[in-house]
């Protein structure tokens, strides 16, 4: 028995120990916290500090201005006491950078170059938001890879993606760059998306550091108004908030970024309780935090810190191991630890972990493997538009359809494009584009005529332009509500047509940071363009190309066929029209929740009971009394060009202890037409709890594939 249990014993430290092991980041070095250590004992404290400093390197692109002029930062560079720069692109730019560092400083430590590949860098694929829709994990990975060898190939080795802010505000501009409201759904994109960057070993030279960004609850700034202040409990922080953060650290994701806003009062950047109590004390996650732009030295804006170098004091005892552009760190912590106010073994801590994710990207091995010219010789961009059509036509949701007016059908002759963004190569890229290409992308009017065929006739008219003047990064667009000069030419080719296909929705720059709105109906003249069109032919299918969820209460009261497009990256014209045409057959679902009215928001499916429901009898229960509390569109809701039939759920088993589990089966029948996929999913709901549960949650999906009359067993 002794011998049995001794057994037993190390069995369980060796399964214990591979676990531990899954917990860290994964690469090929061997010997790495020897290295780490060996490397420590030589720095000195300027040196140390420095490794805690990231410069931008084209000056001033994503941020506000920096203080201090290039020739400066070149001499902290040849100094060594700069351990990162972002936005250096190309792979001759690296290389420069990095030569800076590696033939004029002391310790020759090489430097890591950050970029915000968020959705493709060249080949640009859906919004997350967008691509989320697809519910295909190993789409959402596949696109992750490419972006990372495109990335290398331009001399990027660590992207600020994925961002896997939970929200359930489409007046958020960020929404468009998450994955949505459900925090299961999130894990399960974060670890796919950590797969694809960093693949098997982070010491390969076509992978990239990944980032899980915003630490924590960025999305649920109040009022949907980015930067802005978040309340949340401890209940929702940890059911909803911090579990896709949690998937991306024990998916071993080589970096984190916290976020600009305060929680409970306390910024973000500066919580000892989100990064060294939970990140890594309680998760016990070895790599490196860093700021987001700025966000140490706005602690003073938040009235948090006095001044940098009290911003600095307050980052660095929580745990905010880089200072992206602040330059708070450089400014206070040399002093701040020769007054005794900083233990110098925090600045340690912070150093070994940078320290050690360049080790485990075998930049000290070769500092200049993601500068190889060649590399970008060897990619098939063209396959790549390949992947980018088909993750595009994935990620297309179906949300009506009377009378199967899609696909288009033979009969039809006469199609009139119509809308502002029927003919725009620029939108459909999105925001976030890296180096994707401006007015590159296939347009809806391209897709649609190469797929249409001679024998069609095909028509177009914008109606009315969605927006006026200069389009910037940097400046809200300005929208067009006055021009209705297009509207006649509009309605006349509308008379005319026997299928009117409106491309509405929103500019790339509508959405994203900085472009949170109080209105996310369709902006501008759009509407009326749209209810001018329906009096004169009321054979519209509506596609909307947008980064958010969209008002849209009228259209869906009216409109026959609506088709949730997205923005769809560099394929997207040719992807909508795989759809429109039936080439393929739509199975994207929603992963964030459409309102009736944006009164309703944050909107999300997953809510609690509350005390009192619902009653149609009278007023004094929990809803509204104009437009209702259901959203127009739910979370996991989408339709095909055919039908699904469940069959009765059944459980392996009646009752559970905690130590059992139950399986439960469902049987799914094709019973229309045509092969197609669907998105199986299951949801659960605890009765009686110790805290109060949502009404539903999403516990697990399978995307199941049936040829019309197949049934299958999930």
């Amino acid at each position: 028995m002794k011998k049995k249990s001794v057994l037993l014993i190390l069995l369980l430290l060796v399964q214990l120990t591979g676990f531990a092991q899954d917990l860290k980041i994964r690469s090929s070095v061997k010997n790495v916290e020897t290295k780490v250590d060996s490397i420590l004992f030589m720095m000195t404290l300027e040196e140390k500090i420095g490794q805690l400093v990231q410069y931008n390197g084209s000056w001033d692109l994503t941020g506000p201005a920096s203080e201090m002029g290039n020739k400066e930062k070149e001499d902290r560079l040849k100094k060594g006491v700069v351990g990162s720069m972002l936005n250096v692109l190309s792979v001759e730019a690296t290389r420069e950078a990095q030569k800076l560092v590696m033939e004029n400083s002391r310790i020759k430590i090489p430097l890591i170059f950050g970029y915000d590949v968020i959705h493709g860098y060249k080949t640009i694929f859906p919004v997350p938001l967008g691509e989320t829709a697809s519910w295909d994990l190993e789409a959402m990975e596949k696109s992750a890879r490419i972006a990372a060898i495109e990335s290398v190939a331009n001399g990027i080795n660590w992207t600020f993606s994925p961002m896997i802010d939970v929200s359930r505000d489409a007046r958020w501009g960020r929404i468009m760059e998450g994955s949505g409201e459900d925090p299961y759904l999130t894990s399960l994109v974060a670890v796919a998306k950590v797969k694809g960057y960093q693949g098997d070993d982070l010491a390969d030279s076509t992978t990239i550091a990944a980032t899980a960004k915003h630490f924590a609850g960025y999305g649920f700034a109040e009022a949907g108004r980015d930067y802005n202040t978040v309340n949340v409990g401890e209940y929702e922080l940890h059911n909803f908030i911090l579990p896709p953060f949690k998937a991306a650290a024990d998916a071993g994701v080589a970096t984190f970024m916290n976020s600009f806003n305060t929680i409970d009062g306390t910024p973000a950047t500066g919580s000892k309780m989100l990064q060294r109590d939970i990140l890594k004390g309680d998760w016990n996650w070895n790599g490196f935090v860093v700021s987001d732009w700025g966000s140490i030295t706005e602690m003073i804006y938040h009235g948090f810190a006095k001044d940098k170098k009290h911003a600095a004091e307050i980052a660095l005892k929580a745990g905010s191991d880089m200072d992206m552009e602040g330059g708070a760190y450089e400014a206070g912590l040399l002093d701040l630890v020769e007054e005794g106010k900083i233990d110098e073994n925090l600045i340690d801590d912070a150093v070994k972990r940078i320290l050690r994710v360049k080790f485990k990207m075998g930049l000290f091995e070769d500092p200049y493997r993601y500068s190889n010219p060649e590399l970008a010789e060897q990619i098939s961009y063209e396959e790549h538009k390949e992947v980018a059509r088909d993750i595009a036509r994935k990620s297309i949701v179906l949300l009506k359809n009377e009378d199967d007016m899609l696909p288009i059908k033979s009969a039809v002759q006469n199609i009139a494009i119509i809308g502002p963004l029927a003919a725009d190569k620029d939108t459909p890229i999105g925001n976030w584009r890296a180096q994707g290409e401006a007015n590159s992308a296939v347009s809806v009017l391209e897709g649609i005529k190469a797929a249409a065929g001679k024998n069609v006739n095909i028509s177009y008219a914008e109606g009315a332009a969605l927006g006026t003047g200069e389009r910037s990064f940097l400046m809200p667009l300005e929208i067009n509500e006055t021009d209705k000069s297009g509207f006649p030419d509009a309605i006349s080719k509308a008379e005319d047509a026997d299928l009117v296909i409106m491309v509405l929705g929103e500019d790339a720059f509508q959405s994203g940071e900085g472009r949170s709105q109080a209105k996310i109906g369709l902006a501008g003249l759009q509407q009326e363009l749209l209810e001018e069109i329906y009096k004169v032919n009321k054979n519209i299918a509506l596609v909307l190309i947008n980064g958010r969820p969209l008002e849209i209460t009228w259209a869906a009261e009216n409109i026959p066929a609506i088709v949730e497009a997205w923005q769809l990256g560099s394929e997207s014209g040719n992807a909508i029209a795989d759809v429109l045409f039936g080439k393929y057959n739509p199975s994207g679902k929603l992963p964030v929740s459409f309102p009736k009215a944006v009164g309703q928001e944050p909107l999300y499916y997953n809510q609690q009971n509350t005390g009192r429901p619902y009653s149609e009898q009278h007023v004094t229960f929990s809803s509204y009394t104009d437009v209702g509390k259901e959203a127009l569109y739910p979370f996991g809701f989408g339709l095909s060009y055919t039908d699904f039939e469940y069959g009765e759920i059944s459980l392996s088993a009646e009752e559970m202890s905690t130590n059992d589990e139950i399986t439960v089966r469902v049987p799914v029948t094709n019973s229309g037409d045509v092969a197609g996929k669907e998105v199986v999913q299951l949801y659960l709901r605890d009765l009686v709890a110790s805290k109060s549960r949502p009404v539903k949650e999403l516990k697990g999906f399978e995307m199941i594939e049936l040829n019309p009359g197949e049934t299958k067993t999930v």
